[in-house]
């Protein structure tokens, strides 16, 4: 019964074993046609017909194992093939790499006795040249930094075309003739002459706003180019006329320059080429550095303008109040349009009171018309004690936008930090500017209320004085 069992067991084993080769090899065989069917956009799978019988099934795995074989020994060939060709390609590019290693071999011992030539034909030429040589190096050098100059110069503003050669001449070969030196030295004291010479020609001008117009202009040897007034510059070749010019007398001095016909006449020149006179037009003029200062620049401006005008006025009020009081000093005439006389008023309408009575209302007097020639004094005190306070501000807030821009950009560019230098510098220049005045205005107006009072209170002190004796 065990024996039984164990032949049934390796009958199903066996068959198992049958039946999974055989539908490997069916999916094999099947998977071109899947494939072919894919290609040809068909989305359907492949219908296999089942086998009818095992002899059928064994059939058609036999096949597949034979196309199998042929499959391989198809690839097995095109394998030998393509092995042969690689062969034969290597072997032509190792009988190109010995070629070209024969041929480099033949160029280096040509280089070698190449070199060796020449060294000969250089030894040679200098040995021919002999003090010629340091000339002709000499004559490159100068010519090449006087091109570089005329270039640059004013001059060719009026003078063009005396580079080329000078060009040229810095860029020969060859040794230079004695028509070439007897050229170059005629262009050095050319330009040395027309250095010190004032001249007036018709050029083209570029206006600012791209415009050309012929205008004539004066040429001031090597350092300016002036017309109508202004200031040009000579660029690329062109004369442009400046966007933004110089303030102040800089500016000034060019009409009477320009109207000039001999004798002396003063002008600022410039005898750097140029530099000078970027960075006076660079330099800000008035309303630029206060608007540099920003808000806080702005707030002490108004502030302190505000104050300065109030302080102008009590000084006018306080001037012709002293004047009044030395008329009424003068006059027997008592007056009320004035302290001293509203204080005679007082006195000659209480004649009959007792003398502490009179002290009484002479100081109430005194004390009303010192407060009206201090009135709002105090606006200007305090503006002057606060204005360098918000200068003072201003600073703060300048040096906090540099170290912003310190950390956000860097320390490299120093452009980048200006903007709260000029603000926190601009506003304590402000402060102080306006500060200066206003202590001197105060002390003013505060000395002259102070001597009107000093003048009532020093009539006011002889009237208790006589009132004192009569009695």
């Amino acid at each position: 019964m065990t024996r039984i069992a164990r032949l049934r067991r390796g009958a199903g084993l066996l068959l198992a074993l049958l039946v999974t080769v055989v539908v490997v090899e069916v999916m094999v065989l099947a998977s071109p046609v899947v494939a072919r069917a894919q290609q040809d956009g068909r989305s359907a799978a492949p219908v296999i017909p089942a086998a009818a019988s095992l002899d059928e099934l064994l059939q058609r795995v036999r096949r597949g194992w034979n196309a199998e074989r042929a499959e391989n020994r198809q690839r097995e060939t095109d394998f030998k093939s393509r092995r042969d060709q690689q062969r034969n390609l290597l072997r032509d590019a190792k009988a190109a790499l010995d070629r070209e290693e024969r041929r480099s071999q033949e160029l280096e011992k040509v280089f070698e006795k190449s070199e060796t030539r020449i060294a000969q034909l250089e030894a040679t030429l200098d040995e021919r040249m002999g003090s010629l040589g340091e000339l002709f190096g000499v004559v490159r050098q100068v010519s090449g930094d006087m091109a570089g100059k005329i270039e640059a110069s004013l001059i060719s503003s009026q003078l063009g075309g005396r580079a080329d050669f000078l060009v040229s001449l810095g860029e020969t070969k060859s040794l230079p003739s004695i028509d070439s030196l007897q050229r170059l030295w005629f262009a050095m004291h050319q330009h040395a002459t027309e250095q010190g010479k004032v001249t007036r020609f018709l050029a083209t001008v570029v206006t600012p706003d791209g415009n050309e117009s012929e205008r004539y202009v004066i040429r001031v040897g090597d350092f300016n180019l002036i017309s109508e007034g202004k200031y040009l510059v000579w660029e690329n070749g062109k004369i442009r006329e400046l966007p933004r010019q110089p303030a102040g007398s800089v500016l000034s001095s060019l009409g009477g320059f320009e109207a000039a016909t001999s004798g002396l006449v003063r002008l600022a020149v410039d005898p750097s080429g140029g530099a000078l006179l970027s960075l006076l037009v660079q330099t800000p003029n008035v309303w630029e550095r206060v608007r540099q200062g920003g808000g806080v620049g702005y707030a002490i401006i108004l502030f302190g303008s505000l104050a300065g005008i109030l302080g102008l006025t009590r000084l006018v009020v306080v001037s012709l109040t002293s004047r009044r009081v030395a008329a009424q000093k003068k006059s027997r005439t008592i007056s009320k349009d004035n302290p001293l006389g509203r204080v005679l008023t007082v006195w000659d309408q209480n004649q009959e009171v007792d003398v502490d009575t009179l002290e009484l209302k002479l100081d109430e007097v005194i004390m009303r018309e010192a407060s009206q020639l201090d009135q709002l004094l105090w606006v200007v005190k305090v503006a002057s004690v606060l204005a360098p306070l918000m200068g003072l501000l201003g600073t703060v807030t300048g040096m906090i936008r540099t170290f912003q821009s310190i950390m956000l950009y860097g320390a490299g560019d120093p452009k980048l930090m200006a903007g709260g230098i000029s603000e926190a510098l601009v506003t304590t220049m402000l402060g102080l500017l306006v500060a200066i005045p206003l202590v001197f205005l105060h002390a003013w107006v505060y000395s002259g209320s102070k001597r009107v009072v000093e003048v009532l209170e020093e009539q006011a002190a002889g009237i208790i004085a006589r009132r004192a004796e009569a009695q």
